[in-house]
């Protein structure tokens, strides 16, 4: 029955009734959860899904400072993506939120925009969110899941290789209680973190990392089912509340003794001041330039833009004056010499005034990326927390739309797109081997895009499935999405009632966090097997973790690098597809006559040809069949096998016609065998089979061999001839 007829039985035999439940669970696919719901699978989600979001609480906090937000906007993108996705999915078991690599692909696009943590900042997040939500919708309603295939393996093993060590690295800053400015290249903050860890390092802070680490650690040993992150962070926060891990105070520069610590300060404020001059001076700059571009003045054009590029070099000059200020300041260690009435002092370490002593504690300048307030310095004296978190929700509202900065964003969210949908289907498709569960990639595409949607108006920066929290969701055996509904229930309820428990929670254990998380993404296995598979791959894939290394922090150029060679590869592949020939092996199968080493008939030359055979790869059959007509001087007769061209396009076919003019002009004849049905309807079409002859166009190999055999052999002295078992022809 054809495929009408089918369509036509199902619309009669279905009621209308029963077309409109199909639809319906088409749009909302969480109804079919309910069938067979009972109180057993409620209690079944309602444990796996507490489970879950004890592990995703302190992980999704870890996870925003990755991206360069506030600690608590993990929490807004905790609670409403995950219900979303999974109510709009087709996995029942994968658990949505914030994750490691986009993450850090976050932090990535963002911060050349903006400062990380600002309004500004925030504001790209979200809107970044939404971007993210549309491209992956949009590939889900059009059914378009397969675009993720241009993110090959080796360069999605590459890439997440070296983002698990970016990601590592990137809190070492935390983990020694170190601060400094981020530098151009990923590698040479790195090195700056451990310049400043050698100079100094707070120990409380590396003392509580650490045994963040090994709670987490030994826990995971017994038991992987206790929720060792979540005992990790409760009993580091108690720690720091109750030995008062973080000692900050303000102070007026007059409290500090040194004449030269106050003058880098002054220093300082003045080079800010600078900066914000040549700023003004560039905005004025840019309006003029418009100006001149719009008067067509080509002389005034000039003149401005001379101005423009003076203001840059003066600009970079200030800047690396600021950062050179910024290290000198960060470099002073300070100790504090109590003083009646409250009046503090504080001198250079190791440079006390004689009889006078301090209170123990080493203190420094608190500095950011604003000038520094002479009345209100802050001293740090201890380790870093979280600090206040916001009470209650977020704010719902759309996120502000500017078409300059969607365009610059654009393409990060297209990488952040793809990553993330290949990092959430891998991880369900994996559950799904396992639960038996039918899995629809397109349908996961929407529930990912929806879930980024209307993330992005409760506050929410881009999320994806998570594989450890995914992992523990299937362990604590959730039987539907509901269990992602009770865990974003459970988030809402910390975000209303228990956020001051957070305030105290170290800054060291949550990167702790995040560098045990991302150990799991390390597989250098994952080289081995792409290298034996075939050695390009593996060049692929060890290219691409350099690449992104060398390139960080813009680790789009990483991936893009990976991709470009990927594409490569296959267009040389393409161009170059295999031609081999063929002859009689002793199991008597045609085979590969260089691969296995065997003799050739002298009057036929077997030639097989695999893959389409189109514009860019024409010509190489031709030399191919060229080279084979030199080479052997009593040839007669070749066939083209053609078993594995499965398609074809005008050049192809322009080819072989053009093949068989110059064969047949040289003496010699052609044939074709096992031509398959899509390429001899396009051939047909052309005309082709009446120009070779429909006598020269043959099923099978078998068949060819056959027939051609004793017209080539007749009068020829081929005494023993390898395709004589199937000729038909005695020996």
């Amino acid at each position: 029955m054809s495929y009408s007829n089918h369509a036509e039985g199902y619309w009669k035999t279905t009621s209308p009734a029963e077309l409109g439940k199909s639809a319906i669970k088409l749009v909302f696919p969480f109804i079919r959860w309910f069938e067979n719901y009972g109180i057993g699978k409620i209690r079944q989600d309602l444990i796996s899904g507490l489970t879950v979001a004890l592990v995703l609480i302190p992980q999704s906090m870890a996870y925003a400072q990755l991206a360069g937000l506030p600690a608590y906007y993990g929490l807004y993108a905790s609670f409403l993506p995950p219900m979303i996705a999974a109510l709009f999915g087709s996995s029942r078991q994968l658990a949505t939120g914030p994750v490691a690599v986009v993450s850090l692909m976050t932090a990535a696009s963002l911060e050349p925009m903006a400062t990380a943590g600002s309004a500004g900042y925030i504001g790209y997040a979200v809107l970044l969110a939404l971007m993210v939500g549309i491209f992956q919708l949009a590939l889900g309603v059009l059914r378009l899941g397969l675009v993720v295939n241009f993110l090959s393996h080796p360069v999605v093993n590459g890439f997440t290789n070296a983002a698990a060590i970016i990601i590592a690295t990137s809190q070492l800053s935390k983990l020694f209680g170190v601060y400094v400015d981020n530098a151009a290249h990923h590698y040479e903050t790195i090195l700056r973190v451990i310049q400043a860890a050698l100079h100094y390092t707070h120990w409380p802070t590396l003392l509580i990392g650490a045994f963040a680490f090994a709670i987490m650690y030994g826990l995971r040993r017994m038991n992987p089912r206790i929720p060792n992150v979540l005992i990790a962070v409760a009993v580091t926060t108690i720690i720091s509340w109750a030995t008062g891990f973080q000692n900050n105070v303000t102070v007026g520069m007059d409290s500090i003794q040194p004449k030269e610590v106050r003058g880098l300060i002054l220093e300082l404020n003045r080079t800010f001041g600078e900066i914000s001059r040549l700023a003004e001076e560039r905005t004025h700059i840019n309006q003029a330039l418009d100006k001149a571009s719009a008067g067509r003045d080509i002389v005034g054009v000039l003149g401005v833009e001379h101005a423009a590029a003076v203001l840059s070099i003066n600009m970079e000059h200030m800047k690396s004056a600021l950062q050179k200020t910024k290290d000198r300041i960060r470099s002073i260690l300070l100790v504090r010499v109590p003083a009646a009435g409250g009046k503090d002092r504080f001198y250079l370490k190791g440079n006390l005034p004689e009889g006078t002593n301090d209170d123990g504690r080493t203190w420094r300048i608190r500095i950011g990326n604003k000038s520094l307030d002479p009345d209100s310095l802050i001293l740090m004296g201890g380790g870093a927390v979280i600090g206040s978190i916001p009470g209650g929700l977020p704010s719902f509202s759309i996120p502000d739309i500017d078409f300059r900065i969607i365009g610059h964003l654009l393409p990060f969210a297209a990488i952040i797109s793809l990553l993330g949908f290949m990092e959430a289907i891998s991880i369900a498709k994996a559950m799904a081997a396992k639960t038996g569960q039918k899995l629809d990639p397109n349908q996961e595409l929407i529930g990912q895009g929806l879930a980024n949607i209307l993330g992005s108006v409760s506050k929410s920066y881009p999320v994806s499935g998570s594989f450890s929290r995914s992992a523990v969701n299937l362990q604590a055996g959730a039987a539907s999405g509901m269990s992602s509904v009770f865990t974003g229930l459970m988030v809402v309820i910390v975000l209303l009632f228990f956020t001051p428990l957070l305030k105290h929670l170290p800054q060291s254990v949550l990167a702790a966090v995040i560098m045990m998380a991302v150990i799991g993404l390390i597989n250098v296995s994952g080289f081995v097997h792409a290298w034996r598979a075939q050695w390009y791959d593996g060049a692929i894939s060890i290219i691409s973790f350099i690449c992104t290394l060398a390139f960080a922090p813009h680790l789009d150029k990483g991936i893009m690098v990976g991709v470009v060679l990927s594409l490569l590869v296959f267009l040389y592949k393409s161009m170059r597809p295999k031609v081999v020939s063929l002859s009689r092996a002793e199991d008597q199968a045609l085979r590969c006559v260089s691969t296995h080493g065997l003799r050739e008939c002298e009057y036929i030359a077997m030639v097989r040809f695999d893959g389409p055979l189109f514009f860019a790869n024409a010509s190489y059959l031709e030399d191919k069949i060229m080279e084979a007509m030199r080479n052997r001087k009593t040839l007669k007769h070749i066939v083209l096998v053609s078993n594995g061209i499965n398609d074809i396009d005008a050049s192809g076919e322009e080819i072989l016609s053009l093949l068989i003019d110059r064969v047949r002009s040289a003496g010699l004849d052609i044939s074709m065998s096992g031509v398959n049905e899509s390429v001899m309807n396009v051939l047909r079409r052309t005309h082709f089979p009446a120009k070779i002859g429909e006598d020269h166009i043959y099923a099978t190999m078998e068949k060819a061999i056959g027939v051609i055999h004793r017209k080539t052999h007749d009068s020829g002295e081929e005494k023993s001839c390898p395709l004589v078992a199937c000729s038909g022809v005695s020996p």
